[in-house]
């Protein structure tokens, strides 16, 4: 029995991928980037609105 969630995780990506383990890895580092993009248009518009803001408090 698998008790730690990281391990279900794990063991559920890697099953979605076959067993192959170098498949699991390309679809966890392609999932990355595409948080980190989202995170940084979600920091591009938080920067954006406190430019906005700020011209309108001054």
């Amino acid at each position: 029995m698998i008790s730690d969630p990281s391990d279900a995780a794990i063991d559920q990506i890697v099953a979605s991928c076959n067993g192959d383990l170098r498949g699991a890895l390309k679809a966890l580092l392609l999932v990355n980037e595409h948080l980190e993009a989202e995170l940084q248009q979600f920091y591009a518009a938080i920067a954006q609105d406190s430019a906005t803001r700020g011209k309108f408090l001054h």
